[in-house]
């Protein structure tokens, strides 16, 4: 009961700033550019900062080399999670048109803006390394396989254009995430005063990562979900396909026991948020996306405290 307790908690955190970015939205607060503007502050200012102060202040380098092998499970949960999104293109008759969406948002998570502050609420700053260690995987293939299969379902030829792919990939949260490494594997001091900067800047990533996605909400409109077959496969493969699989892939290892549930709970985010913007650049269906992310990330306030007891259970 008690983690059940704790898990609910960690949620209603998270519901409270979503909700006040969805009230604010509705209300007029903010303009059509307000959204980008957020999400440009969390992804290249805010969470950048967070990274690096996060980084030094409570990691060793004796944890990070402990860390970062471990990267290899969520790259081989994503290999089957591809396979699987095939197949379930097939089996659920997805609409032909929605294929490469389909496929990309069963296959990738929102671990930075839903991700990271579910954690967060949940185990702490202690999460942050295997956050990041999930991350690190989760962004290289959307950047990659993720928007190759977005562009199949749009207008023109699918292309692989390298440089951006390595721009998109290498982006600032990764880049802080590296520098934060960097840093505590060469065991560098940077002057007090800069840390104290990073700390208030990076500060700011949890509650605008939750008013983002309550703009996103309200810009998505809660009239426009529908479950269909369209839907319904991608919550399977977020909820029940993604956990299950990831639970399979680390229950058994000597990984810590955190490094599991944050592992688990990061195969089981909503749809990255990112889809809507890709989709629409493309010309695949955006309001398609637009929907996924919304109903995903409503119910995964639901599914987060269940999955949570069960793993306590489990593992």
């Amino acid at each position: 009961m008690a983690v059940f307790v704790r898990s609910v908690s960690g949620v209603l955190i998270i519901l409270v700033m979503i909700g006040l970015g969805y009230v604010l939205s509705r209300r007029g607060w903010f303009d059509d550019q307000a959204p980008k503007l957020i999400a440009r502050l969390v992804t290249q200012i805010a969470l950048p900062a967070y990274m690096i102060s996060t980084i030094t202040a409570k990691f060793s380098a004796e944890t990070l080399k402990k860390t970062l092998p471990d990267l290899r499970f969520p790259v081989v949960s994503m290999l089957i999670m591809f396979g699987l999104s095939i197949l379930a293109f097939h089996l659920f008759r997805i609409n032909p048109k929605h294929r490469g969406l389909f496929e990309s948002m069963f296959l990738n998570s929102n671990t930075v803006f839903v991700g990271l502050p579910v954690n967060e609420a949940l185990f702490g700053p202690k999460s942050l390394p295997f956050v990041l260690v999930y991350y690190m995987a989760n962004t290289t293939f959307f950047w990659t396989l993720g928007v190759y299969l977005i562009q199949r379902d749009g207008q023109g030829d699918s292309k692989f254009d390298l440089k951006t792919t390595l721009k998109k990939i290498f982006s600032p949260p990764l880049l802080g995430f590296m520098v934060g490494v960097v840093l505590v594997l060469l065991d560098i001091q940077l002057p007090n005063w800069i840390m104290q900067d990073f700390s208030y800047v990076g500060g700011l990533t949890i509650p605008l990562s939750m008013i983002f996605i309550g703009t996103a909400i309200a810009g998505a409109g809660l009239q426009n979900i529908r479950f269909d077959r369209d839907s319904l496969g991608i919550l399977l493969g977020r909820f029940i396909i993604a956990p299950v699989l990831m639970g399979c892939l680390v229950l058994s290892t000597g990984m810590p026991l955190l490094m599991k549930q944050v592992f688990i709970l990061q195969a089981a985010m909503p749809v990255m948020t990112n889809a809507p913007v890709v989709s629409k650049l493309y010309g695949a269906d955006a309001d398609y996306a637009a929907i996924m992310v919304t109903e995903t990330t409503l119910l995964s306030l639901v599914v987060i405290p269940i999955l949570m007891v069960i793993v306590q259970h489990v593992a």
